[in-house]
């Protein structure tokens, strides 16, 4: 099996010194859809609306034509149930993305993750360490969350009445715990 994983990683991942620019950009497109396809395996299954998301988000990415983004899709499935770490994706996209497509890509983890409407544990796990190991700064990854659409869901929790209520018992309670400063004396 390792044997496998290592002719799989070598053949289509690792670096050639003998590469053209166009393999090199295939290659890092191979891996950041690999992290595309990561994220939704986290809950065990990729529904059809987390599939067309991914396949809306490579070709918006990388300009591909509907074909060429299947194509790279399911090379990207296998490669990421094939992978046995995030590194080797990562790796390859520090090594050849700036950093704002670092930033682009983690934005469009963040919208494979809300395709279904309901974000895991596992999925903001991942992104955050996918993040992290991209060097784009926690503040940036938060962003990018809003953006693609995070800041819908946390204002639809913030409104629902019961969180409401939660947050303004808690700012009362953090108010009464202040307390006003003794009067001063005059003498």
């Amino acid at each position: 099996m390792l044997q496998a994983l290592r002719r799989f990683f070598d053949r289509e991942i690792a670096a050639r010194p003998d590469e053209s620019p166009a393999a090199v950009e295939k290659r890092t497109n191979l891996a950041a859809a690999a992290l595309l396809v990561e994220v939704v395996r986290g809950d065990e299954r990729m529904t059809p609306t987390e599939r067309r998301s991914i396949l809306d988000s490579v070709q918006r990415k990388f300009s591909l034509d509907a074909d060429a983004a299947r194509q790279l899709l399911d090379l990207a499935e296998l490669e990421s149930r094939e992978a046995h770490d995030l590194h080797q994706f990562t790796s390859q996209i520090n090594a050849s993305f700036s950093e704002e497509r670092k930033l682009q890509l983690v934005e469009e983890l963040w919208r494979v993750a809300y395709a279904d409407d309901v974000l895991q544990d596992y999925e903001v796990h991942l992104i955050r360490r996918v993040a992290d190991l991209l060097h784009v700064r926690h503040s940036s990854s938060i962003a990018a969350k809003l953006r693609a659409g995070g800041a819908d869901q946390a204002a639809a929790f913030l409104l629902a009445p019961k969180n409401l209520a939660t947050a303004s018992d808690q700012a009362s309670g953090a108010l009464s715990t202040i307390s006003t400063p003794p009067p001063s004396s005059s003498a």
